[in-house]
């Protein structure tokens, strides 16, 4: 029996539906806020319906295959606008796969849940610092073209909860650990050092978000009884997962947790995974 008339799963559905990007960060923020001071109640059993239209979003950027999204330099004023902006679209995707982390997979422990709400908390903080810096740059989310590569491993990893913690958080999000140090120096050689300080503040956060990632797959091989690298090595070429993009993040990779063995066989990219 529930002991709030509000549960975090069924608030975070209705978030994850909700199409205007501040209104979805303001959504997060108060739903972190009801679970810490124990207002939301956290219930796992609940299988929930699926509706139609996930995840709620901006009619704003047109979404466009991503060969179709054009390169950004940060050079030039415009480059930076459109680098800045490719950034937020991340981030506000970011939000989204951490809602449906938490409604979509029923019957985890409570722990799972809460670590998900922090990282929808972090990513909306993240959108919205990005947003002030497209401001800077007399821009603003949804001029510009995106493509929908995130949502799309939502999509092909919605059947089971072991799928999405190894794909999305293990794939996709550390690419950003390994992306984020070039990025941050093209900032600083650019000029433009307060959007470099997002940046690294995004870096910094974004350990913990691979790291929870890491901590639910292997949770799960365990609990299954998997081995969690030839799972990984499985669902990596059932779901055609990205390759990796040298040069890895080594050090950052290694404090969101990823083992040694995995560590020494990225450092052979043409061997992982």
């Amino acid at each position: 029996m529930r002991e709030t008339e509000t549960e975090l799963r069924d608030e975070a559905l209705r978030a994850l539906q909700l199409a205007e990007p501040s209104a979805k960060c303001v959504a997060v923020a108060q739903l972190e806020a009801g679970v810490r001071a124990g207002a939301i109640d956290v219930d796992p059993a609940p299988r929930l319906a699926e509706p139609d239209g996930l995840p709620g979003r901006p009619l704003q950027p047109q979404l466009v295959p991503p060969t179709a999204v054009p390169r950004r330099s940060a050079k030039s004023p415009e480059g930076r606008a459109a680098l800045l902006h490719a950034l937020a679209h991340i981030e506000f995707n970011a939000i989204n796969l951490a809602l449906d982390a938490i409604w979509r997979f029923a019957g985890m422990p409570v722990a799972y849940y809460v670590d998900w709400l922090a990282v929808a908390r972090d990513e909306a903080e993240h959108f919205q610092l990005l947003e002030d810096r497209l401001a800077a740059h007399g821009a603003r989310y949804g001029d510009r073209t995106a493509h929908d590569g995130l949502w799309e491993m939502a999509r092909k990893t919605g059947g089971d909860v072991l799928d999405r913690m190894a794909l999305v958080p293990r794939v996709l999000e550390a690419r950003g650990l390994d992306a984020s140090p070039a990025l941050i120096v093209k900032l600083r050689k650019s000029g433009d050092e307060d959007s470099a300080r997002v940046v690294e503040r995004i870096l910094h956060d974004e350990v913990a978000h691979v790291a929870a990632g890491n901590r639910w797959f292997e949770w799960l091989c365990i609990t299954r009884g998997l081995d969690p690298v030839a799972e990984f090595r499985r669902l990596v070429h059932r779901h055609e997962a990205p390759r990796l993009r040298p040069p890895l993040n080594l050090d950052a990779r290694r404090r969101a947790g990823f083992s040694s063995v995995e560590l020494s066989a990225m450092s052979q990219s043409s061997e992982w995974p």
